[in-house]
C-alpha cells in the first residue's frame, strides 16, 4: 500500500501554502480592534438613521397627506362659499358667480377646479358651468376633453356642495358642487408638497450619510485612543519576553485599562523581583556548595597526599561538611515537595495548644542558652484540621528565627488564640525587626533580611517560604508586622476545627505536653535558623 503521508521539501511547501492560504483568509476576527470598532460605530449610525427615516416615512404617509387634504378642503370651501354668496345675489352661475373659481385656478396653477351646477340634470352637459382642465374650447362645457379624474376616490379629490338660503325660508340648499384636485398626482399633494418632501428625503439621506460619516470618526479616535495603552501594554509584554525586565508601560490613571496597566506594572515588579531573588539564590546556592565540597576535597587531597592523617579528627571535619550539604539539598527538596504537593497532608484534630507547649519544651533550653526569656501563652481548646508535624514544623522554624534575629536579653512571646472562625499562632520577639518593605518581601523564596549575612549568621531563605507553603495548605494565611530596631510578630492563621467535618485521616487524640518553666541560662553560640 502507498503511504499516503508527504515528506520532504514538496510536502513541506504544500503545509505552508495551506497556511498561507488559511492566515489570509478574510474575516471579522482578523480585522483590527481599530477597525472593528469603526466598523460598529458606522453600523450604529446606519441603523439609527434607518429607523428615523422610517419613521418620517411613516409620519409622512399617515399625517403628512391628511394635513394637505386638509388643505385642499379649506381651498374648496373658500370657494364654494364666495360662489355661493355671488349665486344668492345674481341667481345664476354666469362668469361673475363664478369669478372665485377662476381666481383660485389662477393663484394655484398646480391644481384642477371644477364647478357643478345641482339645478340641472346631473349627466346633461350643462351640468359642467366651470371646469379649469377643459382642453380645444375653454371653458365651454358643450365640447371638448376634461382632464378631471374618472371615478375618483376621496384621496384623489375633493368635492364640497355650495349651500345658499332658499328665498321663502331660512334653510340653505346645495345649489352646486365644487371639486378641486391635484393636477398629474394619485393624491392631493401638490407639486410644492412633492418637492417639500423629496428635498426632506433627500436631506434626511445626506444626514444620514453625514452621522455615518461622524460615527466613523469618532470610533476610529475612540478605538485608537483604547488601542493605545493595550499596544504600550504587548510591547512591554514583548519587551519582557525578550528578557528586559525593567520595561514598564507607565499607565496611571482611573478607569479600568490604566487599573490593568498599573497591575500589570506591579507583575512586572514581582517578577523582577523574583528574577533577582533566583540570581541571589544561585549565587547563595553556589556559595554554600562550593564552602564545603572544598573543604572536603581539600582534606580528603591532603589525607591522600599522606600531608593530613586519616584519624577521627579530619574524618571529623569531612563529616560535617558532608552534614552541612545534607541540610541544604534536604531544605530545597522539602519546599520543592511542599509546592508540588507530592506529599500527601494529614489531616487530623489538633490540639494547638498542647501542640505548640511540646515545641516550647524542646525550644527552652535552646532559648535559654542564646541569652533569651520565652513566654508561652495559650487558650483553652483552640482545635483545628491539620498535619500536626507541618503546624509543628512552621512554629519551630518561627522561634528559631526569633532566637537568630534577637540580641542577647531580648524577649520571645508565643501566642496561642482562638477567634471566631480561624486559630493563631503568633511568635514575637524584641530582634531587630524588619522594615515594610522587608514585610513584603520576608515569605519570598530565597529572601534573606540582610543580602551580606554569610551562612553562619544566616541560612538560604528558605525556611519562611517553607512556613508559607505549609499554611497555605492548610487554608489559612501568614501575617507578618514588624517595625525595625523594635522587633516583629510573625503570625499563622489556620482554620478552627468544625464539629461536622469528617477528617479524611482517622482522628487521633492530641498529644499531651508539658508546659516548660522559663529561667535564663548561660551563654552559648545560637544554632542556625531558617530566615
Amino acid at each position: 500500500m502507498q503511504d499516503s503521508a508527504t515528506t520532504g521539501p514538496i510536502g513541506k511547501a504544500g503545509a505552508d501554502d495551506a497556511g498561507a492560504g488559511k492566515r489570509k483568509r478574510p474575516g471579522w476576527d482578523n480585522l483590527s480592534y481599530t477597525t472593528r470598532v469603526t466598523a460598529a460605530f458606522a453600523f450604529i449610525a446606519a441603523m439609527t438613521a434607518l429607523v428615523a427615516i422610517g419613521v418620517v416615512s411613516f409620519v409622512w404617509e399617515q399625517h403628512f397627506q391628511t394635513y394637505t387634504r386638509e388643505n385642499m378642503v379649506s381651498t374648496a370651501e373658500s370657494v364654494a362659499k364666495d360662489i355661493a354668496a355671488n349665486y344668492e345675489k345674481s341667481g345664476t352661475f354666469d362668469a361673475q358667480t363664478l369669478a372665485p373659481a377662476r381666481y383660485m385656478v389662477n393663484v394655484t396653477p398646480s391644481i384642477g377646479m371644477r364647478v357643478v351646477d345641482n339645478t340641472v340634470p346631473a349627466n346633461s352637459e350643462q351640468s359642467v358651468v366651470f371646469d379649469s382642465t377643459l382642453v380645444e374650447n375653454g371653458e365651454d362645457a358643450a365640447g371638448g376633453v376634461s382632464l378631471v379624474p374618472k371615478h375618483a376616490k376621496p384621496e384623489q379629490m375633493v368635492t364640497v356642495p355650495i349651500e345658499v338660503k332658499s328665498p321663502d325660508n331660512e334653510m340653505t340648499q346645495a345649489v352646486g358642487s365644487v371639486s378641486v384636485w391635484v393636477l398629474g398626482s394619485d393624491t392631493l399633494l401638490r407639486s410644492t408638497d412633492e418637492e417639500f418632501r423629496n428635498k426632506s428625503y433627500q436631506a434626511m439621506f445626506f444626514a444620514a450619510a453625514m452621522a455615518i460619516l461622524l460615527a466613523s470618526c469618532i470610533g476610529f479616535l475612540f478605538a485608537r485612543n483604547l488601542v493605545g495603552p493595550i499596544n504600550r501594554m504587548t510591547k512591554t509584554a514583548k519587551a519582557i519576553k525578550e528578557g528586559d525586565l525593567s520595561a514598564r508601560t507607565d499607565l496611571h490613571g482611573e478607569d479600568e485599562i490604566a487599573r490593568l496597566g498599573e497591575t500589570f506594572d506591579e507583575m512586572a515588579d514581582s517578577v523582577e523581583k523574583d528574577r533577582e531573588l533566583e540570581r541571589r539564590l544561585t549565587t547563595d546556592v553556589a556559595h554554600e556548595l562550593r564552602t564545603p565540597l572544598m573543604a572536603i576535597q581539600s582534606t580528603v587531597e591532603a589525607m591522600v597526599d599522606g600531608v593530613f592523617e586519616a584519624d577521627p579528627e579530619h574524618l571529623e571535619t569531612v563529616n560535617s561538611e558532608v552534614q552541612r550539604l545534607s541540610r541544604l539539598v534536604d531544605s530545597l527538596l522539602k519546599l520543592s515537595r511542599l509546592e508540588n504537593r507530592a506529599n500527601p497532608m494529614k489531616e487530623e484534630v489538633v490540639d494547638v495548644g498542647q501542640l505548640i507547649s511540646g515545641i516550647i519544651a524542646t525550644h527552652d533550653a535552646f532559648v535559654t542558652d542564646s541569652g533569651l526569656t520565652l513566654e508561652y501563652q495559650a487558650d483553652e481548646g483552640v482545635r483545628v484540621l491539620g498535619d500536626a508535624d507541618m503546624i509543628r514544623q512552621a512554629t519551630a522554624n518561627f522561634i528559631s528565627n526569633a532566637v537568630r534575629y534577637t540580641p542577647e536579653g531580648g524577649h520571645i512571646t508565643v501566642q496561642v488564640k482562638r477567634g471566631d472562625l480561624m486559630a493563631s499562632i503568633a511568635v514575637r520577639d524584641t530582634g531587630i525587626g524588619l522594615s515594610p518593605e522587608e514585610c513584603k518581601m520576608v515569605f519570598s523564596r530565597f529572601w534573606r533580611a540582610d543580602a551580606g549575612r554569610n551562612r553562619e549568621s544566616g541560612g538560604l531563605g528558605i525556611g519562611l517560604a517553607v512556613v508559607k507553603e505549609i499554611v497555605d495548605r492548610h487554608g489559612g494565611w501568614v501575617q507578618v508586622e514588624g517595625r525595625k530596631d523594635e522587633g516583629a510578630c510573625f503570625t499563622i492563621h489556620i482554620p478552627l476545627y468544625d464539629e461536622g467535618r469528617t477528617p479524611k485521616a482517622r482522628q487521633q487524640k492530641p498529644k499531651q505536653a508539658k508546659v516548660p518553666k522559663v529561667a535564663k541560662g548561660k551563654e552559648k553560640q545560637r544554632p542556625k535558623g531558617h530566615r
